[in-house]
């Protein structure tokens, strides 16, 4: 087991440039199984996640090559489907919860998909009722072998309905989408989740022939098509890595630019940090985070305690949640962080409160901190990555604090964020993978 040795404390200087988005690359890769046409994907992040999706479709029948640094080409002409049933379809799949995404492709275009209990981080539960519950209304049957821990669905044709989602899931509509695209007649989606990956992958269909529309909205319309074509598509910079940077520049008062971020697809979180106190200039598509030797934390209008909380967008993504709690620990002021969707997302906080971090767990879903500002110094001290978000949380707490701290567990890191070692030390980190 991999783990960074990280020593803390030094101020960094310089550009970093964001990968391309995780959460989008699950969903457009799973697309490409929807047709026999080649597709090209741009942007592509070369993370742990990404690439056993790869792998998975590729073991599927799917023909990939890397065309450049980023891009591949996806030809699904030939699938397999029977591997779906075989061991090592049950091992890779069950390692990681976006390869839940390729039921809704198979089942539109093959009438049929199998799911072993998909893995992912452990923040608590994240229940697939609303994917297969949507299947079942465009017709599919679904059955739960509970012994084997195996989901399956089958459709001779799917045909197009009406539904209200139970919840705005953000995977579990894109399972829907794709699943709808091929589908007889018209499906209406409302209570859609709306996430910028969300609008790209219904871009992505319908420049593959698919005809959506409301995109951007909680209400879409998808008039299903005989079939779809190959395409070109590019994915937008990572989100939840822009806001890493973002926080990473407060905590250690540092001077960075982040390039090419898509500003008009980061909706709220720009503003989300500057409640937190931290300056942050766009410029063009750039952000750029001057050297800050203290934050002071907002307050409501009538004097009370922030609270940043998640919500569906355009409310602030949950995976940021953890970065805004530590980052937190080192302003002036209070705030209480409520983590609504996942009841184990803030377990991370003991590894904080360690490192002389001044925090309430008040419950599962709240935490409130109290920021000692820069004057109080964090402590370096040994952690665990319990989960991709939470583990660039610490390593952002680590590189604040004077002195070596280790973090074991990293794979979990190099889950989501490409080389982080490698592009921080660019800028003047002290980061060693041992």
């Amino acid at each position: 087991m991999a783990i960074f040795e990280v020593h803390g404390g030094k101020q960094l200087k310089g550009v970093l440039k964001p990968q391309g988005a995780k959460n989008e690359a699950l969903q457009v890769i799973c697309a490409c199984l929807l047709t026999e046409q080649k597709v090209y994907i741009n942007n592509i992040p070369d993370i742990r996640d990404v690439n056993i999706l790869i792998d998975i479709l590729k073991s599927l029948g799917v023909e990939v090559v890397k065309t450049k640094e980023y891009e591949y080409s996806f030809d699904a002409s030939k699938v397999y489907i029977d591997y779906l049933k075989t061991e090592d379809f049950r091992k890779k799949a069950a390692s990681l919860r976006g390869s839940i995404m390729i039921i809704g492709p198979l089942l539109a275009r093959f009438g049929i998909g199998y799911m072993p209990k998909p893995g992912g981080d452990m923040i608590g539960r994240r229940r697939l009722d609303t994917h297969f519950i949507g299947f079942e209304q465009l017709g599919a049957n679904f059955d739960f072998d509970a012994e084997n821990n195996i989901y399956s669905v089958k459709a001779d044709k799917l045909k197009g309905t009406y539904m209200l989602l139970d919840e705005a899931s953000v995977t579990g509509t894109a399972n829907i989408i794709m699943a709808s695209v091929l589908a007889s007649g018209t499906t209406t989606i409302y209570n859609a989740a709306c996430e910028p990956y969300i609008q790209q992958l219904c871009k992505m269909l319908n420049s593959m022939g698919a005809k959506i529309t409301g995109i951007g909205s909680n209400l879409l319309n998808i008039e299903g098509v005989n079939n779809l074509h190959g395409c070109n598509h590019n994915i937008l910079p990572d989100m939840i890595e822009i806001g890493s940077f973002i926080g990473l520049a407060a905590m250690t008062q540092s001077e960075i630019t982040i390039k090419d971020v898509s500003y008009e697809n980061l909706g709220i979180i720009p503003n989300a940090f500057s409640r937190l106190g931290i300056t942050l200039e766009r410029k063009n598509d750039d952000i750029f985070i001057p050297a800050q030797k203290e934050y002071t934390i907002d307050t409501f209008i009538d004097g009370s305690i922030l609270t940043i909380a998640d919500a569906p967008w355009p409310g602030l993504t949950p995976d940021l949640l953890s970065v805004f709690l530590v980052v937190a620990t080192k302003a002036k002021g209070s705030v209480l962080i409520h983590q609504k969707m996942f009841e184990s997302r803030l377990f991370f906080v003991d590894k904080l409160i360690d490192m002389g971090a001044q925090i309430i767990l008040c419950d599962p879903h709240r935490a409130t901190v109290i920021g000692m500002g820069n004057e109080h110094k964090l402590r370096p001290t040994t952690m665990s990555s319990p989960d991709i978000r939470a583990g660039v949380a610490l390593l952002i707490a680590a590189l604040s604090a004077n002195g070596k701290s280790t973090i074991h567990n990293i794979e979990q890191i190099d889950r989501g964020y490409y080389k982080i070692d490698e592009r921080l030390n660019a800028i003047g980190a002290e980061i060693i993978r041992k």
